[in-house]
């Protein structure tokens, strides 16, 4: 192990903090971002104070029409998805640089790293990943922006790699503190809240319990090529089992962002090995 490798896992011990493609874009209108909320969150995070941070976004309205019209989540089928894998690949460059402008406009040293520069997936999973640069990057105190992507695939040619298993991965891999995941519910619930009145949230859950849940929620009434909540339940697990805690919280709810990387107490759901 090199001395940037032994620093990271030793020392920094990186909060990974993710918001969801639903909470800084608006997912009924396509290629929309909620700036608002972008120059919100930024804001939240500077206050946090936090020093050691990787975050990572989704795709919202930029990622997930794309893909969709494409047929990306296939694979390679035909030359038309060409020019749909650039395309995609723009829009969430598109809304990285208005995230990251946010944070340099508060002072964030932040940087983006297109997930497809440095992870090769096969069959859709993660198979190698550069990660000494993240390392790097934090060693020296600058802010690591990652996003949903469409990455290339060993087996399928293509694959869209979600945030959310992009998140699980990274924590993994670099013996992260905790996992924060923002969305634009409260958390973790017995249905979808959004259509279900009788929808329960879930203030605290084990993977045992976890993996019961999941095959109750029923999947978002949004369109979203990577599996909605049930996708991001699926991809936290082994990183819990590996002993980091995660959050759920509501990104669109003010201050709880802050709250949560601060450490305080805030609404939502903790998973966490029993």
């Amino acid at each position: 192990m090199g001395i940037g490798e032994a620093a990271i896992t030793q020392l920094l011990k990186p909060t990974l903090l993710k918001l969801g493609g639903s909470a800084i874009t608006i997912k009924q209108r396509p290629l929309t971002p909620d700036k608002d909320a972008i120059t919100r969150l930024a804001k939240e995070i500077k206050e946090s104070d936090i020093s050691s941070l990787i975050l990572v976004h989704g795709g919202g309205s930029f990622g997930h029409p794309l893909a969709k019209q494409y047929r990306l989540n296939e694979g390679y089928k035909d030359s038309s998805q060409i020019m749909g894998v650039s395309r995609t690949h723009q829009a969430m460059t598109i809304l990285s640089r208005l995230v990251v402008d946010s944070l340099i406009d508060n002072k964030i040293p932040a940087i983006v790293v297109p997930p497809s520069s440095c992870i090769i997936t096969k069959s859709g999973r993660i198979e190698s990943f550069e990660k000494n640069p993240l390392i790097r990057m934090l060693e020296l105190g600058f802010m690591p922006v990652l996003h949903g992507d469409t990455v290339f695939d060993w087996d399928v040619g293509f694959a869209i790699l979600s945030g959310d298993q992009l998140v699980s991965s990274l924590a993994m891999k670099l013996n992260a503190e905790r996992i924060i995941m923002g969305a634009d519910v409260d958390g973790l619930y017995t249905a979808d809240p959004k259509i279900d009145l009788s929808a329960r949230r879930v203030p605290y859950l084990t993977p045992t319990k976890l993996k019961i849940l999941r095959r109750r929620v029923r999947k978002s009434t949004v369109m979203d090529v990577t599996g909605g909540m049930l996708g991001k339940m699926e991809e936290l697990i082994p990183a819990v089992e590996r002993g980091i805690p995660v959050i759920i919280v509501n990104a669109a709810k003010p201050n709880n962002i802050c709250r949560a990387l601060k450490g305080e107490e805030v609404v939502g759901t903790l998973i966490e090995r029993a």
